[in-house]
């Protein structure tokens, strides 16, 4: 039986739960709270923080490949560990990504389309920048923004200076970068995984529908046009090979009224717009993040219903309640299936779990809006 290692302990980590299951793959998982979602479905825990390198060393010693929940590791202290301990995705896939900056520039130098962007420090050599990307831009964290946390609409340049004050961007101007606003038609996402032997396969693209920065809905298949669906599996592809990655990775799109794709960013994890795929799929984003990493043949990832519409539960108040009405509510729905992350607490934008309802092709638009607004009109009242 194959044992893979998990850094990072949050629902990510949990939904991969089943997938080992069917699998026959142990999971441990190293997290640093005993309440964090995935320590229930890992076989063994180390609880320590995820950028907590010699707790990985430990992890190492205890499964046969380790993976990753999230990318807030430390790649610096991993690559010493790096000899000898299997990463999926490598270190090396990692490295381009992790600061937003840096992988703007890869995408950039990929010949991928990406927004127009500078880094704070050479934004500020003279006002031919703002001249250059305009107002409204976008101020965006380098490291460790999600969720829309970190990113920031600028209309003008006062608010800039006003929010570079608060983070005290003096002292370290490599925290931010700046980019051009994209007044997009649509947000798109899509899943896509690379197997150990360069096997590349793609899920269906799909809307993502965002409230204040925090995706609410994301809709399955996404309407758009073959020739649009083309041009982001070949983005994938480029991607996925010239990393030479192996695993998930999600990948978030703009799409402007033209038909143009710019590529908004890379995530190398199972990311919330493929969480569909868990009831509307043929091999879920878990199963086959798994199924790369531990070295199997990639799996179907076509869908097993004509459309889906995924929507997040989102917490909007400060409590511990798990909510079990709603969320019976919520399951009455027909072809419904609810997702529950277990978190001890709620908080305004925290995901406590999501609900996937299967659809057949009839009245597509409209069975989708009137479900998806009776599904938040059951979570968040009127």
């Amino acid at each position: 039986m194959k044992r893979v290692g998990v850094i990072g302990g949050g629902q990510l980590a949990s939904m991969m739960g089943d997938a080992a299951k069917k699998l026959g793959v142990e999971l441990v998982v190293q997290t640093p709270s005993i309440n964090d979602p995935a320590v229930s479905i890992s076989v063994e825990n180390i609880f320590a923080p995820v950028d907590d390198a010699n707790a990985t060393a430990e992890l190492a010693h205890k499964c046969d490949v380790i993976t990753f929940e999230n990318e807030f590791v430390d790649i610096e202290a991993l690559s010493k560990l790096a000899q000898g301990v299997c990463f999926r995705p490598q270190l090396e896939a990692l490295t381009p990504l992790l600061d937003k900056y840096h992988q703007r520039c890869y995408l950039r130098d990929l010949g991928l389309p990406v927004p127009r962007f500078v880094a704070l420090d050479l934004a500020f050599a003279d006002d031919a920048t703002f001249n250059q990307l305009g107002f409204p831009m976008v101020l965006k964290a380098r490291r460790h923004g999600y969720d829309g946390q970190g990113t920031f609409i600028i209309k003008e340049i006062e608010s800039l200076k006003q929010k570079l004050e608060l983070h005290n961007i003096n002292e370290n101007q490599n925290i931010f970068l700046l980019e051009e606003y994209i007044p997009f038609e649509r947000e798109l996402a899509v899943i896509a995984a690379r197997s150990v032997s360069g096997e590349v396969v793609i899920y269906p693209v799909v809307e993502t529908q965002q409230e204040e920065q925090v995706c609410r809905r994301v809709i399955a298949p996404a309407d758009i046009s073959p020739k649009v669906a083309v041009e982001i599996e070949k983005i994938a592809r480029t991607l996925l090979n010239s990393l030479q990655a192996v695993g998930i990775f999600g990948i978030e799109l703009f799409l402007t009224a033209d038909d143009k794709v710019l590529v908004n960013e890379v995530a190398p994890r199972t990311h919330n717009s493929g969480h569909f795929s868990i009831d509307a799929c043929v091999t879920s984003q878990f199963e086959q993040h798994l199924r790369a990493v531990c070295g199997m043949e990639l799996g179907n990832t076509a869908m097993i219903c004509p459309s889906a519409v995924m929507v997040n539960l989102l917490g909007y108040e400060i409590s511990q309640s798990d909510y079990i009405t709603k969320r019976q509510q919520i399951e009455q729905i027909p072809q419904a299936h609810v997702h529950w992350y277990g978190k001890s607490q709620s908080r305004p934008g925290r995901k406590l779990g999501h609900v996937t309802v299967l659809l057949d092709g009839h009245n597509r638009e409209q069975a989708m809006g009137s479900i998806a607004r009776n599904i938040e009109s059951i979570w968040y009242g009127n």
